[in-house]
C-alpha cells in the first residue's frame, strides 16, 4: 500500500512525514526529491499467535510513505512537472497535510493560516489536474480517429462520449469518486488513475497551543469534509515527531500529561489509511513465518491466497479457515478442528479481518 503525502509548501508535511514514519529527515523547504518510508503495521495479534508457534520470523503487513517536496508542487508556467503528477498518479491513497499552526518565522505561502481554505485549494488542484489528464486523452482520441475502420471508430467515438461527460460532470464539481459508472466505464477509469478517484485522509497540522482545541477542530473538519472516500483528522506534527522517538511507555505518560489520546500519531494514520483504502488484515501461521497480510474487503478466499503466491491462486482447492479468537482461546489448528471451529471454505468464501487461513492447493 502506498500513501502519497501532499500539501502546500511550509504545511509541515514532512514534520507529518517523520511522525508517522519514525523518520529524522531534516525538516525544509528545499528538498529536491522525495521522502520514502516504509512502516510496519502494528498489529498485537502477531504477538500473541508468535508466542504460540514461536516461529523464525513474525512478519508484519507494512504502508510506504511518500512525501512529495515543495518543488514538486510549483508550477513552471502554470504546468506541473509531470513527475509530481506520476508519483500521485501511482498512490494508492493521498494524504493532505493542511497548515494549522502558527509560527512567525515560517511565512506561510498565503500570507495567513486558513486550514479550510488550504485543503479546498488542494482538493481543487486535484481537479484541474484530472481534467488536464482528461483533456490530453480526447486530444489523443481526436487524433487516432482519423484513418482507422468504422468498428475502432465507433470504440473511439464512445470513449469520447464517455470522457466528455465526466469532464463535464468534474467541472460541475462532481469529483470521479462520486459519479456514476457502469461496470465497463469503471473498468476503463482504472487505467487513467484519476486522482479525485483515490481515497484521501486529510490532516490538520496544529501547533502545541492548539491541543485542547483538538475535538472542536476535529468536528468541524468532519463537518465539512468527511464522507465515505475522505477521512480527516487533527495531530500535531511536530509533538508527533517528538514523542515517536521516546519509547511506549514514556509516549503514553507524555500524552497522558496533557490530555491527549493515548494513541500514538502513527496508529491513528495507519488506522485513516486502511479505512481510507477499506483495508483489513488475514493471518497465516507456522513455525516458520507467522504474518498479517493485507487485502480490501470482500476480498474472496482465492484472491487472497494469491496474495501469499500466485501458485496458491492457480492450484486453490480450498481454504481452512479460524478466527483469531477461536485459534488463541484453543492454541492450535488441531484442537480447533476437534472442535469444529477450523472450517473448509471454497474459493468464494470472503475473508474477515483476523481470520486466519492455510490454503490446500495443487501443485
Amino acid at each position: 500500500m502506498d500513501i502519497t503525502i501532499i500539501g502546500l509548501p511550509q504545511s509541515g508535511k514532512t514534520t507529518v512525514f517523520n511522525a508517522v514514519t519514525k523518520g529524522e529527515i531534516k525538516v525544509t523547504s528545499y528538498a529536491n526529491a522525495p521522502n520514502v518510508g516504509v512502516v510496519k503495521v502494528p498489529d498485537s495479534r502477531l504477538i500473541e499467535l508468535g508466542k504460540i508457534y514461536n516461529p523464525k520470523r513474525v512478519t508484519q503487513a507494512e504502508i510506504t510513505y511518500t512525501d512529495l517536496p515543495s518543488d514538486y508542487e510549483k508550477s513552471i508556467n502554470g504546468i506541473l512537472p509531470r513527475t509530481y503528477l506520476n508519483n500521485l498518479q501511482k498512490a494508492d491513497a493521498l494524504l493532505l497535510v493542511s497548515r494549522g499552526f502558527d509560527d512567525n518565522s515560517i511565512v506561510h505561502s498565503k500570507g495567513t493560516i486558513d486550514v479550510f481554505r488550504d485543503i479546498r485549494t488542494l482538493l481543487d488542484e486535484l481537479v484541474l489536474l484530472d481534467l488536464e489528464i482528461l483533456e490530453r486523452r480526447l486530444v489523443k482520441l481526436d487524433e487516432n480517429k482519423k484513418g482507422v475502420n468504422p468498428e475502432e471508430r465507433q470504440k473511439i467515438l464512445g470513449e469520447t462520449d464517455f470522457l466528455v461527460k465526466l469532464k463535464k460532470s468534474l467541472e460541475d464539481g462532481i469529483n470521479i469518486s462520486d459519479q456514476n459508472c457502469n461496470e465497463n466505464e469503471t473498468r476503463l477509469l482504472s487505467g487513467f488513475q484519476f486522482l479525485t478517484a483515490k481515497p484521501l485522509v486529510i490532516v490538520a497540522n496544529i501547533g502545541e497551543e492548539q491541543i485542547h482545541s483538538i475535538q472542536d477542530i476535529q468536528t468541524a473538519l468532519d463537518d465539512k469534509f468527511n464522507t465515505n472516500r475522505i477521512n480527516t483528522s487533527v495531530i500535531c506534527g511536530s509533538l508527533e515527531m517528538d514523542l515517536i522517538q521516546l519509547d511506549l511507555k514514556e509516549q503514553i505518560e507524555f500524552r497522558k500529561s496533557l490530555g491527549l489520546d493515548t494513541q500514538s500519531g502513527l496508529k491513528r494514520m495507519i488506522k485513516l489509511s486502511y479505512d481510507a483504502l477499506d483495508l483489513i488484515s488475514f493471518l497465516t501461521v507456522g513455525d516458520d513465518e507467522v504474518r498479517a497480510w493485507t487485502i480490501t474487503k470482500g476480498t474472496i478466499a482465492v484472491k487472497a491466497a494469491g496474495k501469499i503466491h500466485s501458485d496458491l491462486e492457480k492450484g486453490f482447492i480450498r481454504g481452512e479457515v479460524i478466527s483469531y479468537d477461536n485459534l488463541i482461546k484453543w492454541g492450535s489448528l488441531s484442537v480447533g478442528r476437534t472442535k469444529g471451529l477450523l472450517r473448509q471454505e471454497g474459493k468464494e468464501y470472503i475473508l474477515e479481518d483476523g481470520d486466519i487461513m492455510h490454503v490446500l492447493f495443487n501443485n
